[in-house]
């Protein structure tokens, strides 16, 4: 389960840089949609980062290869 909630956010945060990218070739700069979709992807990928975080530190997520 923790596995494939890391797997969507993954590409949650794909969609939003692929967004940004167009957003930012379509408009030319006279919308602020790549400013929203590149905040998006800043905000998911804290979140991201906090849960991983969280869930090492309640041992839900045991990491391997780094402690003998």
């Amino acid at each position: 389960m923790q596995k494939l909630l890391i797997i969507a956010f993954l590409i949650v945060i794909l969609w939003n840089l692929g967004a940004g990218l167009y957003y930012m070739m379509v408009d030319k700069g006279t919308t602020d949609r790549t400013v929203r979709s590149l905040s998006w992807r800043i905000g998911v990928s804290v979140a991201l980062i906090v849960l991983v975080s969280a869930g090492i530190f309640t041992g839900v997520i045991k990491p391997h290869g780094i402690y003998h």
